[in-house]
């Protein structure tokens, strides 16, 4: 009933704005003068949904029906999260410093790297982006090698006198038909971006003491973000 005067009242404010009668607003929708009065008083609790969407058709509002979020859904970027869970499990078995969505530009914060991890012994610091699906592939090799030279300027203030961190990107993308598919549609563009040994990125990914690949790579993880496993062209 609540919900019901609410909507009464809007549209009622709505009718009033555009000065219309209660009879004027009723024929636009093919419903009585009284009717119309009815519902703006709040008692419109057994009126089907068609007529609020006449209503809001009339009115030119947009009337919406819709649940809201479920508290017990996972959240909508759950299959990214799995990946990043993944990559900072493994940087902290591996011993190696490790932050999440960490900016490149503080004054730019949605432009943040997925995991990055820093290992003091190799002086290195990894740029790991994880995908879940693909979008715009162009895009998203600009974005890594934009992220590379921004990450670079970072690395010359962690190196401190000793020199600045090598930099390197990896791309952890989950092991689905459609992923597959891409990469085989387009076997000279991913060959050509990503020329770093997949199998020596997983190694590196997962054993400490062990140096990744200077260029940029791509590596599987299964469907359940429990592992990685090389990307065998």
């Amino acid at each position: 009933m609540e919900a019901v005067a609410v909507l009464g009242r809007r549209v009622r404010e709505a009718r009033l704005r555009r000065h219309w009668s209660q009879a004027a607003l009723g024929r636009k929708i093919g419903v009585s003068a009284s009717w119309i009065s009815t519902l703006e008083r709040g008692r419109g609790a057994g009126v089907p949904l068609v007529v609020w969407f006449a209503l809001g058709n009339a009115l030119g509002i947009t009337f919406r029906v819709e649940y809201l979020r479920d508290a017990l859904a996972d959240v909508a970027d759950a299959g990214h999260l799995e990946i990043q869970e993944l990559m900072l499990r493994l940087a902290r078995a591996t011993g190696r410093g490790r932050t999440f969505e960490l900016p490149t530009k503080p004054a730019s914060p949605s432009h943040s790297i997925d995991v990055c991890t820093r290992d003091d012994e190799q002086r290195v610091l990894c740029i790991q982006e994880c995908w879940n699906t693909f979008g715009n592939i162009n895009a998203s090799v600009r974005s890594t090698r934009r992220k590379i030279a921004e990450a670079e300027q970072l690395a010359v203030a962690v190196g401190g006198e000793g020199g600045p961190y090598r930099v390197a990107a990896v791309w952890i993308v989950r092991d689905t038909r459609r992923n597959r598919e891409l990469l085989s549609r387009y076997p000279e563009v991913f060959a050509s971006a990503f020329t770093g040994s997949s199998a020596v990125w997983v190694r590196a990914l997962t054993m400490s003491g062990s140096q990744p690949p200077v260029d940029l790579g791509l590596v599987w993880c299964d469907r359940n973000a429990s592992r990685l496993f090389a990307r065998r062209r």
